[in-house]
């Protein structure tokens, strides 16, 4: 496979990984699917940070399109675009760990609900582990299944992000490569 056509594969897969990131985010904002604890402020620390909206979704969209083009027959697809491609992959990468490390850190201190009548994040600075444990997931009283909620929009910024990362991290490899060799569009190889 030419690097031209490589870099048309990888910017149409990081589109809908981009897409799933701001939806997961923007979902986050609403748990038990009520707009009342966003408004009062009442939402995990971590998805004020947008990693998913900012980082998997801006940060990876924009070298998506850049990527996409690259391996497109014109302007773009030369030697010079390809050493573009690097720099906007790196750009991609650094959004995609941005989401990787806000998704990690959401599912270790766990999300903001309220314990009795206090709201507090309970699962915070715990020597074991709520993942491992579900009779713990009963604390929270509200919102609810908020530990549910977050644990599975958490965990698909977390999968996304990683396919991310390593999409624009290949796309680095590739785009080297391509600035080095070509892009074969001269080669009558699309």
């Amino acid at each position: 496979m030419c690097t031209g056509k490589c870099s048309r594969c990888i910017g149409v897969t990081l589109y809908p990984l981009a897409v799933i990131s701001i939806i997961c985010n923007i979902i986050l904002f609403f748990p038990g699917w009520e707009t009342s604890y966003a408004k009062d402020g009442y939402i995990t620390e971590e998805v004020k940070y947008m990693g998913g909206l900012v980082g998997g979704g801006l940060m990876v969209l924009v070298p998506a399109l850049y990527i996409h083009v690259t391996g497109q027959q014109g302007c773009c697809a030369n030697r010079c675009g390809m050493f573009l491609s690097i720099a906007f992959a790196a750009v991609g990468v650094a959004g995609a760990l941005y989401s990787f490390i806000v998704a990690m850190l959401g599912l270790i201190n766990g999300p903001y609900c309220r314990v009795l009548l206090l709201w507090t994040t309970p699962f915070k600075d715990r020597e074991d582990s709520y993942l491992n444990n579900r009779d713990l997931w009963g604390l929270c009283t509200a919102p609810k299944n908020v530990v549910e909620f977050n644990i599975g929009l958490f965990a698909i910024l977390l999968v996304t992000s990683s396919l991310q990362l390593v999409l624009c991290c290949t796309q680095m490899i590739n785009g080297l490569f391509g600035c080095l060799c070509g892009t074969c569009t001269n080669k009558g190889v699309i």
